[in-house]
């Protein structure tokens, strides 16, 4: 988490010359940061720009401790967008509006935007939109398919926000999204959107039926089909011709910082370089062979780590969080492992789903321990309710929010 530090990352960012050459050439420059690193971003963004910034607001779940003179906060929702985010989708709207063709428009992107920032298109409300992200999550969709959704239901994701100004636009993004896909962080406000409102269709259909969903969506979305409505702005669209994007995180920075931590620990590490993805009981499994053949030819202490995001498909009743089914789902398969094994799945947000964990570990005693207690690890895992599990045995991992985001860490440890 330190490695991914936010502030670190703008500061870092900043050094370099092409941005400093953007910077200098403006006449004024606007700033939003939105995401869950909205406020470190926008606090080191400000103190280190080298330069006055006319309008500064930032968009997060939370609003920082400390917060640089002039700039203006609004606190906001996730996983499912309010009233809050509408108001703070609007300001957004309003400051690109209001940016001149010769002044620089800078948007400083992190996880968990999508939701913060949201404005429905016209022909449906934020219920529907609340609604359908809701449903999507329950059903398991994949982030990407949460993004092709929410683009076709907005008016300011998918290139629409950069579309709204007639400046240069300067995106610095911090990823939580596997592939660093630059259209798919925060639905890709500023970027052009390849994904069609028959794509987000498609993904209605995959995930529970066009009948699960709101009349109105589906409607808006058939309408956008047939070419009623029109489409988000697209690669060859002009108005967002002088929008460009860097990522200046992502999943493998915290991985190289837990990398280094367990050297300087006296690990052998073996980093797994394959994005750690789908449901996460079944990554769990496909994660446990790649520790035991990696752990096959590492000496001991070993240290084995991968990175990514899995989904939760939602049965059960229980409370948790994709780490902690993760968790839970390695617990049958931890003996295989070694004698004296530990392992962890950490949010590098530290919030796992609706909970106030980060994630779980668990080791070589927690089935000894969950036994004692009567808990049976299956039912909690067929229930969705990894979080009382956890709980139960005192092994959730709790961080409290870390001000960035850029997905989930697995850790290995065989000694």
């Amino acid at each position: 988490m330190r490695a991914a530090d936010a502030g670190r990352l703008v500061r870092a960012a900043l050094s370099e010359p092409w941005l400093a050459n953007h910077l200098n050439k403006a006449s004024d420059v606007n700033v939003v940061a939105v995401g869950k690193a909205a406020g470190p971003m926008l606090n080191t963004f400000a103190s280190v720009a080298g330069r006055p910034l006319r309008v500064m607001a930032g968009i997060g779940p939370v609003r920082p401790d400390m917060l640089h003179a002039g700039a203006e906060w609004f606190d906001s929702a996730h996983p499912v967008p309010d009233a809050r985010s509408v108001k703070a989708a609007r300001r957004a709207l309003e400051i690109a509006a209001a940016t001149a063709p010769d002044a620089l428009f800078i948007v400083l992107l992190s996880g968990g935007a999508s939701a913060l920032m949201a404005l429905p298109a016209e022909g449906i409300t934020l219920e529907d939109k609340q609604d359908t992200v809701r449903r999507l999550l329950k059903a398991g969709a994949t982030i990407g398919e949460l993004n092709t959704v929410r683009k076709h239901l907005s008016a300011i994701k998918g290139g629409r926000l950069a579309a709204a100004t007639a400046a240069p636009v300067v995106t610095l993004a911090i990823s939580d999204v596997v592939g660093d896909d630059l259209s798919v962080i925060g639905s890709g406000p500023t970027m052009p959107d390849s994904t069609t409102f028959a794509d987000a269709l498609g993904v209605l259909d995959a995930r529970g039926g066009r009948g699960a969903y709101s009349a109105a969506v589906v409607a808006l979305l058939e309408r956008g089909q047939r070419g009623e409505v029109p489409e988000s702005p697209k690669p060859a669209d002009p108005r967002i011709a002088r929008s460009v994007a860097r990522i200046i995180g992502g999943r493998m920075t915290a991985v190289e910082g837990a990398a280094e931590a367990a050297r300087s620990l006296g690990y052998h590490v073996e980093v797994i370089e394959r994005p750690i993805v789908g449901e996460a009981r079944e990554a769990a499994r496909a994660f446990t062979a790649d520790v035991q053949r990696a752990a096959s030819a590492l000496a001991r202490p070993a240290c084995i780590i991968g990175a990514g995001e899995t989904t939760v498909h939602v049965r059960g009743a229980g409370a948790g969080g994709r780490n902690q089914e993760f968790a839970l789902a390695m617990l049958a398969n931890l003996p295989g492992l070694g004698l004296h094994t530990a392992f962890g799945s950490v949010g590098t947000d530290g919030i796992d789903g609706p909970t106030d964990a980060a994630g779980a570990l668990i080791d070589t005693t927690s089935a000894e321990r969950a036994a004692a207690l009567g808990l049976d690890a299956q039912a909690f895992l067929a229930d969705n309710d990894s979080y009382h599990f956890f709980s139960a045995l005192d092994d959730l991992l709790r961080t409290g929010p870390t001000g960035t985001n850029v997905g989930d860490v697995q850790v290995a440890l065989i000694a």
